[in-house]
């Protein structure tokens, strides 16, 4: 164990030791408050470019596992927690959360008040921060993270996204095209599980190239960053949406969708980022508890109101979290239906994309 320092750019510092890699990483600070499921948050390609805190206190107890991937690697610039248990009691446990992040080259950060960092990040909003083990100069990783990039104007998708097509699932009645844009890998998985076919293709694929693969309905996924950055998709979007073909939008897909659809996006002061979420849909008044993890949010002022109806909001701070489009087969939500880690309250947001494509199909 190592002395390590996260210093944020306003000049705040938190002192703890290390677990996993060594080294140095920079990238925005956010905190997430699920009290399990932090396999599914390492892995989870919306993490690309965040140095992730864990509000729970004490993580790793149930180790690392094979099956509980939501992509293929950790996606986390970094990972901060009260306490690293390096005990692993869990029967389907392969490998410790040190040695995982270790193997992976992610630095893991206890032994800080987790609890003071997410009050801090509540008040002072989501910003850019260092990781180090090498440099424990304070001031000196202060100007480091100042000079860091941040998440505004960048196009991450096109780190984390597929470099070709893969068919996810052979066999199906309705052929549904996933555009990767960081997909969750529970996404595919719950699309095969209601009789689809599912073909994943990277975000670069062209409008043309997807027109051709005789599908039923296509699923925009989640990613991380800036939705405006990511002007290939919204583009492909946009002529997607003239074809008037069922579309699907989760996360950075509803935030894609909607600036396709004429609106804008903005960044939330510390985003919504957990298992916990409360989220009514205004059409029934019902409300589900969600899974979340965005900075991102549709502008519901922004959308053009004759085309689109919001149907879902946040209880917490009356963001949009749902919409669809008065006259196309075409809805998104701001949350995770798939689940993966959080409560499955959302999930038959699936079945309401398998009637748009049915309906077309007749």
């Amino acid at each position: 164990m190592m002395k390590a320092i996260l210093a944020l750019e306003d000049g705040t510092c938190f002192e703890g030791t290390s677990f996993g890699a060594q080294g140095e990483r920079t990238g925005e600070i956010v905190f997430n408050t699920s009290m399990t499921g932090y396999q599914e948050i390492l892995t989870d390609p919306s993490y690309h470019g965040q140095i992730v805190a864990m509000t729970y206190p004490l993580i790793g107890n149930y180790g690392i596992n094979k099956e509980d991937f939501e992509s293929f690697k950790p996606q986390v610039d970094g990972f901060v927690v009260k306490e690293c248990s390096k005990i692993v009691s869990n029967w389907r446990a392969d490998i410790s959360l040190p040695d995982f992040l270790e193997k992976h080259g992610i630095i893991g950060l206890e032994g800080i008040d987790t609890r003071a960092l997410t009050k801090h990040i509540r008040s002072a909003g989501a910003m850019k921060a260092i990781i180090s083990t090498v440099d424990l100069d304070r001031e000196s990783l202060v100007k480091k993270a100042k000079a860091s990039p941040g998440l505004v104007g960048r196009d991450l998708v096109k780190e984390v996204t597929l470099k070709e097509k893969y068919i996810f699932n052979n066999n199906g009645k309705y052929h549904v095209v996933v555009i990767d844009c960081g997909a969750k890998n529970n996404i595919m998985r719950e699309l095969a599980s209601n009789d689809c076919k599912v073909t994943v293709v990277p975000a670069n694929t062209s409008f043309e190239e997807i027109k051709n693969m005789k599908l039923d309905g296509v699923l925009l996924s989640n990613g991380p960053g800036d939705p405006a950055a990511v002007t290939n998709v919204i583009q492909t979007t946009r002529d997607l949406l003239k074809e008037r073909i069922p579309i699907f939008g989760i996360c950075l897909g509803h935030q894609i969708l909607g600036l396709a659809l004429g609106g804008k996006t903005f960044k939330l002061k510390f985003g919504h980022r957990g298992a916990n979420q409360p989220v009514m849909d205004l059409r029934t008044r019902k409300v589900d508890i969600t899974s979340q993890n965005h900075g991102f949010c549709v502008d519901i002022d922004s959308l053009p109101k004759d085309q689109v109806e919001i149907t879902h909001i946040n209880l917490n701070d009356k963001t949009a979290e749902g919409m669809r489009h008065k006259k196309s087969p075409v809805f998104s939500v701001q949350y995770h239906p798939e689940a993966s880690p959080g409560p499955n309250d959302a999930k038959y947001l699936f079945k309401e994309f398998i009637k748009l494509m049915a309906k077309r199909k007749k």
